[in-house]
């Protein structure tokens, strides 16, 4: 008999050899019917996957992480299908499954047009309401090439010719389509209900620049159409909240092709930067952090000492100078453990913390840039803190706490907590990974937070947490970071004199809470839409008069706000008032002042908050208790 346990414990049984289909049908025709594959022993296949000897079995449905893989794979499959099917001398490549979606890349003679994807998806659909079984089939390599070469599919064949030659590869097929793939897919094309093409955009056949531009279509695919309508409304709203538009509308700061990558910021949105900046700065003071300062510029030498040369190489800038050559730090480790070696460091002097807001710069490539969410010159608010083992819980643990806080004040209050563990390919006895895994567990667990293990993404030189923001819309940044890092402090002889007069090598850890500020500032652009709370906002008040009998009382008024440390702007143009107001609401400002005579009688001000609350009329001073309020609880 075959015994196939089920995710619940159960025992079926079998007089023989079942597939996956047969064994979901035995259970019910319900879940027969929402069947998309299984998980074998944890391996994921099709429904067709033949169960030969006994093993635990999860039936995959839509409802399922792994179910709504199988969809967004099988939909790229469809996405060729359909592509072939309109335009038959186009060649498919590659077609995986990204976030939220899927892409495929096509060689085709001309580019495809916004209508030809309304034609294709239209297409998509028509072949998806046939309901066709999706067959799998095995052919020795050297066969598939040949099969490939037939249909004129030459991109096909040289992906296949580059799989060793004694290896089987599998095929899939749906109708009068037939792809390379190594699965698993969905049991028939009915299965694909809810997707929409995206957009199309360039690619090179296997990203390298030398080789032909292929187009990329983009697609998302869901389990329900309640999913994709929430996703396409996500869209939508993200749209709303681009961080390029508003930086634009807002007078923020630019991009410009003299200096791509490199952000031009203007005085509003460097007023922002420098909320930020001064913020973490107070951070760093009030937690024990040292602040320094180390150079843009390091001997070649220093990067290929710490293994950055041999990894970061191709992302470096790089200069000589006298026959010497040179390198734009894409990171600050380095400088800060040159900065700790200079002098004698006792086992008294740690923990040491030293923070910076240093500059890098990485050569990015030119697609991958966006805004300034990724550029290449960036400033990080880096930190290492230079320990002993026994302290890397209770660092660790600070550092959490901090995180929390500094979230929670920027408008995050949901975060996600990840700890990555040893990788097969490390250095440090077990022991000491043992020590650290476990203090960056029992840290997050002493803050209250619950976390996700990633089994083996640690470094080769040390485990680390990834705390992940969510904002308003659902969206997930990866901002923070704490690495225990074993490695380089014995790279570049550092160490400190132990209470035995011995001496040790003193563990690094390397922490960030915002990371690269320009990023971060991106994300707060967008997580508030741009009306920034008053706190951070570069402009927090305007002041409006009415007619010119009303002038110098605003000049007093904007003076004293001022005086307080407020950031205003003076608006006397012979405009109509709610011309000026509208236009200042416009510019997402926190608070707009209007006065007319009976304000300047009262030695008062009429309010209006931003999203058009009227506040009525207030004593200055009531508002500007106000408004320093909200400013110090950070509202």
């Amino acid at each position: 008999m075959l015994n196939i346990t089920l995710p619940d414990g159960s025992l079926r049984q079998f007089p023989g050899p079942v597939t996956v289909a047969e064994v979901a049908a035995s259970i019910g025709s319900g879940l027969a019917k929402a069947a998309l594959g299984g998980k074998v022993d944890g391996k994921l296949v099709d429904t067709s996957y033949l169960l030969e000897q006994d093993a635990a079995l999860a039936i995959v449905t839509a409802k399922d992480a792994d179910g709504l893989e199988l969809i967004r794979h099988s939909t790229a499959h469809l996405l060729a299908y359909a592509v072939k099917q309109l335009f038959p001398e186009a060649q498919v490549t590659i077609g995986p499954v990204i976030d939220n979606g899927f892409y495929y890349d096509f060689s085709y003679k001309r580019p495809f047009t916004p209508e030809d994807l309304v034609a294709i998806e239209k297409k998509m659909t028509e072949l998806a309401n046939k309901d066709e079984a999706v067959v799998r089939r095995v052919l020795p390599r050297d066969e598939a090439v040949d099969y490939f070469k037939g249909l004129g599919e030459h991109y096909k064949a040289e992906l296949i010719a580059s799989i060793p030659s004694n290896e089987d590869v599998s095929l899939y097929r749906e109708g009068a389509f037939e792809d390379l793939c190594r699965g698993p897919h969905v049991p028939s094309t009915g299965k694909l209900k809810h997707f929409k093409l995206m957009k199309v955009a360039g690619a090179y056949w296997r990203g390298d620049h030398r080789n032909e531009m292929l187009q990329r279509v983009y697609g998302t695919a869901w389990a329900s159409k309640d999913d994709l309508q929430a996703y396409l409304t996500r869209l939508e709203e993200a749209e709303k909240r681009d961080h390029r538009k508003l930086g634009r509308e807002l007078d923020l700061f630019h991009i410009d092709d003299h200096a791509p990558g490199l952000v031009f910021w203007h005085p509003k949105g460097w007023t922002v930067w420098q909320q930020v900046e001064q913020y973490m700065r107070r951070v760093y003071r009030d937690h024990g952090y040292q602040e320094v300062k180390g150079p843009q510029i390091l001997d070649q030498g220093l990067w290929e000492k710490t293994g950055h040369w041999d990894k970061y190489r191709d992302n470096m800038f790089v200069t000589e100078s006298e026959k010497r050559d040179y390198a734009l730090k894409p990171m600050n480790c380095p400088g800060h453990i040159l900065i700790y070696k200079q002098g004698i460091k006792s086992y008294r002097d740690l923990p040491l913390r030293y923070g910076e807001f240093g500059q890098c710069h990485r050569n990015e490539p030119s697609g991958g840039l966006h805004g300034i969410m990724r550029v290449r010159g960036f400033t990080q608010d880096d930190g290492h803190i230079f320990c002993t083992e026994d302290q890397i819980l209770a660092e660790c643990d600070t550092f959490t706490q901090v995180l929390k806080k500094v979230y929670a004040d920027f408008g995050f209050t949901d975060i996600l907590y990840k700890v990555s563990t040893r990788p097969a390919a490390r250095i440090g006895s077990d022991a000491l990974w043992d020590k650290a895994e476990q203090a960056l567990m029992a840290s997050l667990r002493h803050s209250g937070c619950e976390f996700v293990i990633s089994e083996g993404d640690g470094a080769f030189y040390g485990p680390k947490i990834e705390y992940t923001l969510k904002d308003a819309i659902g969206r997930e940044w990866q901002c923070g970071t704490i690495q225990v890092d074993f490695n380089l402090s014995e790279r570049l002889d550092a160490e400190y004199v132990a209470e035995d007069g011995s001496r040790q090598r003193p563990v690094i850890l390397h922490r960030a809470i915002v990371g690269s500020l320009e990023r971060f500032i991106g994300i707060l652009i967008e997580q508030h839409a741009g009306a920034l709370p008053v706190w951070l906002a570069p402009v927090q008040v305007a002041v409006l008069n009415i007619t010119d009998n009303q002038a110098d009382y605003c000049r007093e008024v904007a003076a004293k706000l001022e005086a307080l440390g407020l950031r205003v702007t003076l608006d006397l143009r012979n405009e109509k008032v709610n011309y000026k107001v509208r236009e200042h609401a416009m510019k997402k400002l926190p608070y707009i002042l209007v006065v007319g005579d009976k304000e300047k009688e009262a030695g008062a001000v009429a309010v209006r908050a931003r999203g058009n609350q009227d506040l009525g009329v207030l004593a200055l001073e009531d508002f500007s208790a106000r408004i320093l309020a909200e400013i110090a609880n950070k509202a």
